[in-house]
């Protein structure tokens, strides 16, 4: 495979890349270099998985999107989206982003495209909106203009209420469902977690729209006094990996604890995930126990759950005969462990089974499987966008 690339900022995996590169790419300058594209193997059950570099060069990636023909859409929490041509060019930021709130883990957070992209050019993303000293997670969607790196027609549909002064727990992930309705995952903001349990706040939910951000009538609390009717679930901390079940068509997520206590949850209409009230997690100054207890009658028990904290964040099944039996696995990228996990189950109950890509130490903060059947993963310590190959695959 070759990629040409632009590489904008040094970091130090595009630094290891030029040393090592050096006697075969001559005349490199500093700020802009032209750098052959890399690989290594790494250890996995499956056999030596090969590990490409797709591009780098970005600045805390939260999330990529796949382009119909080939390409990426990615976003960087300072507020920048960019598209990665199929080769691995970097381009210049996308023109018409609106004003994102970029402190703390706020910023330019999830993007996905619109299920009938290829003939609206619609996508949806998240992110940190400030509203004068506050701010919220917001979602708005907008047609892309690939050619002239532009977001056209720009419409907010969903901003998170209350807004709050702090900085941190914005959820974000974004999910379309098979019935083409749209998931919202959002953080509790780490002051207020209070309100996750309270259904007249957004605070610590899943919300569930239409594409235009309307409530989809079947929702479970359309009827319920005093609930918000775009909520589809409640008692969640702060939600950073979303995916569907591609047997049944199921929201699962995993949600950070605080010292403990991150849970992987198959998310039903109406439910009760417990936090603040039932959880394995502790205070993070004190050490103290939360809440009641672990698990309480009202509240729907996670499938799994690590103590001490691994803080998941990027999740997807494995698909395809090309993983053996990894098929039908979860994977989830690990921010404070630096590397991917790999996980096995079904809707009873799930077991960690395989901690992969040690040979990196990488924060990785978004896991996807792209249409070519390839692991793609955001590594958000050196700003890189990575391909995880099967055995038998690649160069």
């Amino acid at each position: 495979m070759s990629v040409g690339l632009r590489v904008r900022r040094t970091t130090r995996a595009g630094l290891v890349a030029i040393l090592l590169g050096a006697l075969a790419v001559l005349g490199c300058r500093s700020g802009d270099v032209e750098s052959a594209s890399h690989s290594m193997t790494v250890k996995s059950s499956l056999g030596p998985l090969v590990l490409q570099t797709v591009a780098e060069g970005l600045v805390t990636p939260w999330s990529v999107a796949f382009l119909p023909g080939g390409g990426y859409l990615v976003t960087e929490r300072p507020g920048r989206m960019r598209v990665i041509s199929a080769n691995g060019e970097l381009s210049e930021p996308i023109a018409g982003l609106p004003e994102v709130h970029a402190r703390g883990q706020g910023g330019l957070l999830d993007v996905v495209l619109a299920p009938d992209f290829a003939t609206s050019g619609m996508i949806y993303f998240s992110y940190a909106e400030p509203v004068d000293d506050k701010a919220r997670t917001a979602v708005m969607r907008a047609r892309l203009d690939l050619d002239a790196l532009r977001l056209e027609s720009a419409e907010r549909i969903f901003a998170q209420h209350p807004a709050h002064r702090g900085n941190n727990h914005w959820g974000s992930r974004l999910v379309f469902g098979r019935d083409g309705m749209l998931f919202v995952t959002l953080g509790d903001r780490y002051d207020l977690r209070g309100q996750a349990l309270d259904l007249s706040s957004h605070i610590g939910k899943i919300v569930r729209l239409r594409p235009d951000g309307s409530v989809p009538p079947d929702n479970p609390f359309t009827t319920r006094s005093g609930a918000l009717p775009e909520i589809w679930s409640y008692g969640h901390r702060n939600i950073q990996g979303a995916t569907l079940d591609p047997t049944t068509g199921e929201l699962w997520i995993h949600e950070h604890g605080p010292r403990g206590g991150d849970e992987i949850n198959r998310i039903l209409p109406g439910r009760n995930y417990g936090w603040p009230r039932i959880t394995h997690g502790r205070e993070y100054a004190s050490g103290a126990r939360i809440g009641e207890g672990t698990s309480a009658p009202d509240v729907e028990p996670p499938l799994w759950q690590w103590t001490p904290s691994v803080a998941p964040s990027g999740m997807s099944f494995v698909a395809g005969s090309q993983w053996g039996d990894w098929r039908g696995d979860l994977l989830s990228g690990s921010l404070a462990g630096e590397r991917l996990i790999r996980l096995e189950g079904d809707a009873h109950g799930v077991k960690e089974a395989e901690r992969l890509l040690d040979e990196i130490r990488a924060r990785i903060r978004d896991v996807r499987q792209g249409p070519d059947g390839a692991i793609y993963l955001l590594d958000e310590s050196d700003g890189r966008l990575l391909r995880l190959l099967p055995p038998g695959k690649g160069d």
